[in-house]
């Protein structure tokens, strides 16, 4: 049986004009997994208000980092992809959860090579929702609708795997090596507290308190928040980083609801306030860098940082094309072909 290989990402806008932001938005927000909520209530939202009015906005957004290649996410995620197909014999593929490098036109390139049986490969070290589970549910869907013969199996959330904490930890020395910082913020994409109780397995154990998280339980397994604060816990614990000298925050929170706390921003400012005058911050809940990274974190933070009297500000790069990134989930890679085990 042939096998072939598919990294799937978050996706893109085809460019930063505030049409095209506008069309990609509405399929990143209609999404039930992203804003969970009835589809009239999610129609309202959506289509009557925020494509109303965040487009114009979000796009200036994107005009900020967007390079002259395309966008940062595609392109660094290309890259990623021509490099592992260096290093391995099976097809390796990319497409993207939204936008128009899908996940259908991922799995026919597949398929018109003659694979057979597919590695899916969600880029996202923790399991969300709105992550790779919604990649999981649509590559499923169209496997069953346009390739029922196909067979697809995938790589679990991998937060916790000695080798990417391994890899990351060393991504971050590296990048912080020879420069000063009182503080390293570790700092990942926002959900919904809701999302969080929702795919509590057992029904009772998240509760999102000061214990939950770190209290063994089946729960963990698609629990978002404890699998943060565990890469925080176990990069810490790498780096060697002294208590009080670390901490995490979540980001890019909408709506009105509760998202998972504490917020990066107000993070940010209330370090800018304190005694820290140089931090650094990493964002582990992507491997590619992004908007969110490039606009939210690096400039936005960054300002908001110098606002309250913060010093210097240093972030640290996503995993990107990083050879020794590239070299492990070759190394998964070639793991699932000859039918070891890519679990913890």
């Amino acid at each position: 049986m042939k096998k072939g290989v598919l990294l799937v990402n978050l996706g893109s806008p085809d460019s930063p004009e505030p049409a095209d932001v506008k069309k990609y938005l509405g399929e990143f927000l209609m999404d039930e997994r992203v804003i969970d909520v009835p589809l009239w209530a999610r129609n309202l939202l959506v289509k009557g208000i925020i494509l109303n009015t965040r487009p114009k906005a979000s796009a200036a957004a994107y005009k900020k980092i967007w390079w002259e290649e395309g966008s940062p996410l595609i392109v660094i995620s290309e890259r990623l992809q021509k490099k592992i197909q260096q290093q391995t014999s099976l097809p390796v593929t990319l497409a993207m959860r939204y936008g128009s490098l899908t996940i259908k036109k991922g799995l026919q390139e597949l398929v018109d090579k003659g694979v057979e049986e597919v590695f899916l490969m969600p880029l996202y070290p923790q399991f969300a929702m709105a992550t790779t589970e919604t990649i999981l549910v649509l590559a499923e869907e169209i496997r069953k609708e346009q390739f029922p013969d196909l067979k697809i199996s995938d790589l679990k959330a991998f937060y916790n795997r000695e080798d990417y904490i391994k890899v990351l930890s060393h991504s971050i020395e590296t990048h912080l090596k020879d420069k000063e910082f009182d503080h390293l913020l570790f700092s990942y994409h926002g959900v919904p507290e809701r999302h969080i109780r929702k795919r509590d397995i057992t029904k009772s154990h998240c509760k999102i308190d000061g214990s939950c998280c770190i209290t063994p339980s089946p729960a963990h397994e698609f629990c978002y928040r404890h699998q943060c604060l565990e890469v925080t816990r176990l990069v810490a614990q790498k780096l060697g980083l002294k208590s009080g000298s670390y901490s995490t925050s979540f980001q890019s929170r909408l709506g009105f609801d509760p998202w998972l706390q504490p917020y990066t921003d107000l993070t940010i400012e209330r370090l800018g306030k304190q005694s820290i005058k140089n931090m650094a911050i990493v964002t582990p809940a992507f491997v590619s860098d992004c908007l969110e990274t490039l606009e939210e974190i690096a400039m936005e933070g960054q300002e908001i940082f110098h606002e309250m009297g913060g010093g210097k500000f240093t972030t640290v790069p996503c995993l990107n094309d990083d050879e020794e990134w590239v070299s492990l989930l070759t190394k998964w890679i070639d793991q699932w072909a000859t039918s070891e085990t890519v679990t913890v």
